[in-house]
């Protein structure tokens, strides 16, 4: 009985050096265990400050970015504004040079035919007239009267034309009007810049397609496409042929206009319409012109464009406008 009583208190000596080393290794494991949180909470204390700091670099850095994307929008809108003047004043310059030239000759044959008018009154008043005279001075009366006219009508035509063009891209307000007939009106307000080179311009179409919409919208950008195929399209003294289509597609109009210049490359084709892309920074280029025409026909037109190009053949764009737009 004894050895079966000592055989289980060694028994339960066993186990108790077992459950102390048990607790043993669990206190070191628990030691250990605070010992990884304090650590980890530690850390954790350092990520959240890190990222506080972060966050506050990044809300500094949003800010900046937001103050940088604000001043490049309004520099951007300000290099819209200024090309657009920029396309006004020189079209402004244009037409006064070309009026310049018929005014000036009908100032001319004026003064002529009053120094004829005040010799033949003189001759009157001396009783010398002879029938010679008087048919001399008729016919050079009907001839003056006849050029003067010619060049009034042609100054009248350029000065009718721009006084449209001008007002419609200064206000941009609403109307209906003809679209060829209102292109040709474009197209005799750019007259002076295309007579430089020798440009030909070919109108073809229906006369009578109408469309209520914004013309002022409209001739900036016929201006901006013009002018485009005159400083990328043709070396200098180099003339062209500038072809333009009106015709109706359903319930679209649709204006094709094509140059027979150089072309532009494929690389460049997809580039053409972002801000600030030009390949002739140092002809003056901002790279504003098609972007300018891209929002003006997609925005206020409410139209879409797109463009096709040959390098050595040419280039068209393919304008559609709603006949009427929403405002």
């Amino acid at each position: 009985m004894s050895r079966e009583f000592e055989f289980e208190v060694e028994q339960l000596n066993k186990e108790i050096r077992i459950l102390k080393k048990q607790l043993e290794r669990s206190e070191i494991d628990r030691a250990k265990l605070e010992a990884m949180n304090r650590t980890k909470e530690s850390l954790l204390k350092h990520v959240i400050c890190d990222l506080q700091e972060y966050q506050n670099i990044l809300e500094k850095k949003n800010a900046d970015l937001e103050q940088a994307f604000n001043e490049l929008t309004a520099m951007k809108n300000k290099l819209v504004e200024t090309e657009k003047m920029a396309a006004l004043g020189s079209l402004v310059a244009g037409v006064a040079h070309e009026i310049n030239t018929p005014v000036g000759t009908t100032i001319t044959l004026a003064s002529t035919l009053m120094d004829a008018t005040r010799s033949l009154m003189a001759t009157i008043k001396t009783g010398q007239l002879k029938r010679s005279m008087l048919n001399n001075y008729l016919e050079l009366a009907q001839e003056s009267t006849s050029l003067m006219l010619n060049n009034l009508h042609r100054a009248g035509e350029l000065v009718q034309s721009f006084k449209q063009v001008a007002v419609d891209q200064s206000s941009l307000e609403q109307r209906r009007f003809r679209v060829k007939p209102y292109l040709e009106e474009i197209i005799t307000s750019l007259s002076p810049q295309l007579k430089k080179e020798s440009h030909i311009v070919t109108m073809t179409g229906d006369d009578s397609l109408t469309i209520y919409s914004y013309p002022g919208a409209l001739a900036q950008v016929i201006t901006n496409l013009v002018t485009n195929s005159m400083i990328h399209g043709y070396t200098q003294h180099q003339s062209g042929h500038l072809r333009f289509n009106v015709m109706q597609d359903n319930h679209q109009i649709v204006i094709q206009y094509r140059d027979d210049g150089c072309g532009i490359p494929p690389e460049n084709l997809e580039k053409i319409f972002e801000p600030f892309f030009t390949t002739a920074r140092e002809k003056g280029g901002t790279g504003l012109g098609l972007h300018i025409t891209y929002n003006l026909v997609t925005q206020k037109l409410q139209g879409r464009i797109a463009v096709q190009s040959e390098v050595a053949k040419g280039t068209q764009f393919t304008i559609e406008l709603p006949t009427s737009v929403i405002s």
